[in-house]
């Protein structure tokens, strides 16, 4: 048996993370026909997809930040300012991020993650079933991962 002598660092190395990154890459390209399939179309790539709500004055009443990806919509952030809440402007901008996703980019589901203390009762109304549950994501709480499945209408809508 051959021994290898290693050095593990444990720096933060930009460099290092991006050519990490591309081995893996190519590595499951290589190990799925799936990932291999999307190799140069335009669902290879992630597509960022925000959707901003603004007061009468200007100011941020709330947005939803997310991207697509492989038929996919993930949405990363949602947030509305406590002054709008109980108005329906969160589901105003899930419901718009779902229809760009669907109507101009493919997308056939998405995803999100929230937890116990955020929205997870908003979403399972919005259509969004539980697919995961992390206990004590971090400690004290509990983590959601939901997804849905997503269709487009003729007319464009939700």
């Amino acid at each position: 048996m051959v021994r290898h002598m290693f050095r593990l660092e444990t720096e933060v190395d930009k460099s290092r993370r991006d050519l990490l990154r591309s081995r893996l890459l190519e590595s499951n390209t290589a190990a799925s026909p799936v990932l291999r399939a999307l190799r140069g179309t335009p669902a290879e790539r992630e597509r960022p997809l925000h959707v901003w709500a603004l007061d009468e004055r200007g100011a941020m009443a709330g947005g939803l930040v997310g991207h697509t990806w492989a038929s996919w919509l993930h949405v990363t952030f949602l947030w509305v300012d406590d002054r709008h809440r109980g108005a329906g402007l969160g589901g105003l901008l899930l419901t718009e991020a779902e229809r760009l996703a669907t109507t101009e980019r493919g997308c056939t589901a998405a995803r999100l993650e929230t937890w116990d203390f955020q929205a997870p009762d908003f979403y399972r109304k919005k259509g969004y079933e539980v697919v995961c549950v992390i206990p004590d994501y971090p400690p004290g709480v509990t983590e959601y991962t939901l997804t849905k499945r997503l269709v487009a209408q003729p007319d464009g809508r939700r």
